[in-house]
């Protein structure tokens, strides 16, 4: 997607879910993008949350701020 940045990648799409809603509930817009080859029988590739370009910023800071997994 042009004009649109990764600001957090996993391999587990409940994490994904949670970084997008923190991030859509401070008013940002954030999709996921599932690059996993589902073809495969061990799936391969990430899935990634983004954002456009101009929101990169207070994205990684809303993230650091307030997501942490453990």
């Amino acid at each position: 997607m042009k004009d649109w940045s990764v600001v957090y990648k996993t391999s587990m799409m409940s994490r994904a879910e949670i970084v997008k809603g923190v991030l859509t509930a401070h008013g940002l817009n954030a999709v996921i993008v599932n690059k996993k080859d589902s073809t495969l029988h061990m799936s391969h590739g990430l899935i990634e949350v983004q954002v456009p370009n101009s929101q990169v910023l207070n994205a990684m800071k809303i993230y650091n701020d307030e997501i942490t997994f453990e």
